[in-house]
């Protein structure tokens, strides 16, 4: 999917130009679909929609630990890093403190003394990073420029709403992953389910003994073997062999 600038339709129209940018942005992250490509539309508008930035990345909290799962560009990734490596950075603040951190210069600041001589010498002078919190998810969007004092008032205005949309947007998405994952479950027991009926089926008509003894031969069988109790019914049904107990089957 293409991103691109306002139209020229409302050129001139400061009000109907945020209007249809704030519009436009949520219809673009509600309909991602996947979280990870919710990630990538969110770095993606970023560059387009907000003047000052020339890449951007995400950080995601994920098991304690501080990932980078997308960027624009690869520095992003250099920059992250060296935020990584030396345990500071705004990144990093914007996740810990639930805040926005804007350095003007790098070159001048003094909150990140080990980071911010690197990161200048990387080729990067100004950082927005703003938080993203969505129900299941702790993250920072990272905005980056080659210049100091990139972001200005209206550019630090549109990243704060483009980082709550996309709070909303991942929650969504995380939701919509988690129902197909719970609905995949479901269907994965269902069928596990008939499988071994269908065996217990199977081993009562053949050797005439009750569900529950047959259902013992499976659970020895899969002890046995090491393997799952539904791939030993499947094998029964495949093959029409008798499961093997280890030591012989018993009425």
């Amino acid at each position: 999917m293409d991103i691109v600038k306002q139209p020229p339709v409302v050129a001139g129209n400061s009000f109907a130009e945020f209007a249809l940018n704030f519009s436009e942005t949520a219809r673009i992250l509600f309909t991602a679909g996947s979280v990870t490509h919710t990630l990538s539309r969110v770095i993606e508008l970023a560059v387009a929609t907000i003047e000052g930035c020339d890449f951007a990345g995400l950080f995601l909290l994920e098991g304690g630990v501080v990932t980078t799962p997308v960027h624009t560009e690869p520095i992003v990734a250099e920059i992250d890093a060296l935020q990584h490596r030396t345990g500071e950075g705004p990144c990093l603040d914007a996740v810990a403190y639930r805040l926005i951190f804007y350095a003007h210069d790098l070159s001048r600041d003094l909150r990140w003394l080990h980071f911010a001589p690197l990161a200048t010498d990387a080729g990067v002078r100004s950082v927005l990073a703003l938080p993203l919190s969505s129900d299941s998810q702790v993250g920072a969007l990272n905005l980056y420029a080659r210049y100091p004092a990139a972001f200005g008032v209206d550019d630090r205005a549109k990243a704060a709403i483009l980082a709550s949309l996309a709070s909303l947007a991942l929650s969504v998405a995380h939701s919509h992953e988690d129902e197909e994952r719970r609905a995949a479950n479901f269907h994965a027991a269902l069928g596990s389910r008939e499988t071994i009926g269908e065996a217990l089926g199977i081993l009562m008509e053949r050797e005439q003994i009750t569900s529950e003894e047959a259902f013992d031969v499976l659970r020895r069988a899969s002890q046995h073997l090491n393997i799952k109790l539904r791939e030993v019914a499947r094998n029964l049904i495949d093959t029409g062999e008798d499961p093997d107990t280890g030591n012989g089957r018993q009425r």
